[in-house]
């Protein structure tokens, strides 16, 4: 059976979309993820994104993510840009967007071509929004994790999805392959956990790589640099009400944290390729 997909990307965050708005997920979906993610013997991907009917009465949309392992996340701040400006270019020319998720609506603005800006909702650091078990009852800021023998002071942080947030001198010199697994897999977090690893360049520049759970390191991750400018801003070494510039691997994603601890996201979403593969 031949499947239609278009593939795209948002700071190299890359996802294999499917328009599923009248047809439905797959039934095999984790197990197709898991098959076409496999780069280098597949299309290659950080997973499938299902742009799906709406569920809320007005929205424009649905977005299910697949990540590569087959397991399935709640939010993806890259893929809602991409889902944002795949529904522009095939019909829907909105200049906002509302799309449904599994961790609520969101409502995504046209800043240009090719740019989008998401609500992206409030922030918690509590640790029943996480989850997270054994680290107190109050917010999980600064507070002491040992991984695998090492003590490290972490922020975690829900915005939809959890993470955890560790601020190191050098960035580019962690070896994510070998510390990422034993983050994402610590008895803390019961449904495990993304993981960023952020450097202060200044209070308004940041470096950030990402270990996404079901992924691996991947080249962004937009739910984490949100919580990683959360994280920091409790930490109080970013400023609230500005706008705060995270250099990824992939690229570029500018944060404000506004009232309420609302959070804002803009960045760039584009089309890689469209085509069509055997399954």
């Amino acid at each position: 059976m031949k499947l239609s997909f278009t593939k795209m990307q948002g700071c190299a965050n890359d996802y294999i979309y499917l328009d599923c708005r009248a047809s439905g997920v797959p039934e095999n979906i984790a197990a197709l993820s898991e098959k076409l993610s496999r780069r280098h013997f597949s299309i290659g991907a950080d997973g499938i994104i299902c742009i799906c009917a709406p569920r809320t009465a007005g929205a424009d949309a649905m977005m299910r993510i697949f990540n590569a392992d087959g397991s399935e996340g709640k939010m993806c701040g890259n893929g809602i840009r991409c889902v944002a400006e795949w529904l522009y270019t095939h019909g829907i020319a909105k200049e906002t967007l509302a799309i449904d998720t599994l961790s609520g609506l969101k409502t995504v603005t046209h800043q240009g071509a090719g740019l989008w800006q998401v609500e992206m909702g409030a922030y918690s650091a509590m640790p029943a929004d996480l989850p997270a078990v054994n680290m107190g009852e109050d917010a999980l800021v600064n507070k002491p994790l040992t991984v695998e023998g090492k003590d490290w002071n972490v922020t975690c942080i829900s915005v939809g999805n959890p993470h955890c947030v560790t601020v190191v001198e050098d960035v580019d010199s962690l070896k994510l392959e070998d510390i990422g697994p034993a983050f994402e897999h610590h008895a803390n977090f019961p449904e495990r956990i993304n993981t960023e690893f952020v450097q202060v360049v200044d209070k308004t520049h940041l470096k950030m790589r990402v270990w996404e759970r079901g992924s691996g390191e991947t080249w962004a991750c937009g739910t984490g640099t949100c919580a990683t400018v959360a994280a920091l801003t409790e930490l109080g070494l970013c400023p609230a009400g500005e706008d705060i510039h995270v250099q990824l691997r992939g690229g570029v994603l500018t944060i404000r944290v506004l009232p309420g601890r609302q959070l804002l996201m803009t960045g760039a979403a584009e089309t890689v390729c469209e085509g069509t593969t055997e399954v």
